[in-house]
């Protein structure tokens, strides 16, 4: 029996998700949990075989959750999930460790047969996506996001949400001036020089939603 751990923001997702899985038989839902923080939590007490993360969580999202989970146990599968399937989004995941990627797009047989891929230790992507689009690319902007760390990618989410640097030191529980030092390291390496462009190039990278007009 594979144990998995779910965390995503929504109710109505995650019960979905944990029937969907149950019904195969060979999987078991043992603990569910609806943000980052609670999460790790969650994992922390049921040390579960696979957790299944969404990306883009309120407060702290799922790439925090993964460097966390991948800093306390580096053999640790973890499967991430998200609506959106852009580039960059892909490749900082499996860059920060994630087993496998699987869109809210695909077919919910996408999800079992990731679980199971992750549990044997083998590399999983949804049908949507392909291992090719994410080889080395000569794109300047991608290249320069994929310099960018787990947490670095995780206070870019939450300033391009309109988070002060206090409130970003206070969801991830660091200091002021740890924010303010990866905000500069994040400004450096993708070579913007103000808040303003960072929204933009979030939003043209899908790391939070575009507002609709």
């Amino acid at each position: 029996m594979i144990h998995v751990l779910l965390v995503d923001d929504h109710p109505a997702v995650r019960a979905g998700y944990a029937r969907f899985l149950e019904q195969d038989g060979d999987i078991k839902v043992v603990a569910e949990a609806a943000c980052a923080n609670s999460g790790y939590n969650a994992y922390l007490q049921h040390a579960p075989d696979v957790t299944i993360s969404d990306i883009s969580m309120p407060s702290v999202g799922g790439m925090e959750l993964l460097r966390k989970i991948k800093q306390r146990h580096a053999a640790a599968k973890v499967l991430m999930c998200s609506m959106y399937d852009g580039r960059n989004l892909v490749r900082s995941a499996l860059a920060g460790g994630a087993i496998g990627f699987v869109t809210k797009n695909s077919p919910p047989e996408n999800l079992v047969t990731g679980v199971k891929s992750a549990y044997s230790g083998q590399r999983y992507l949804s049908d949507d996506l392909s291992l090719s689009q994410f080889d080395h690319t000569a794109d300047d902007e991608t290249d320069r996001i994929a310099q960018l760390t787990l947490r670095e990618l995780e206070i870019w989410r939450l300033l391009a949400q309109g988070c002060s640097s206090a409130e970003c030191a206070e969801r991830l529980n660091i200091s002021l001036k740890t924010v303010a030092n990866n905000q500069t390291q994040i400004k450096d390496k993708l070579e913007v020089s103000n808040t303003a462009a960072l929204v933009h190039m979030a939003q043209r990278h899908q790391l939070i939603d575009t507002p609709i007009n």
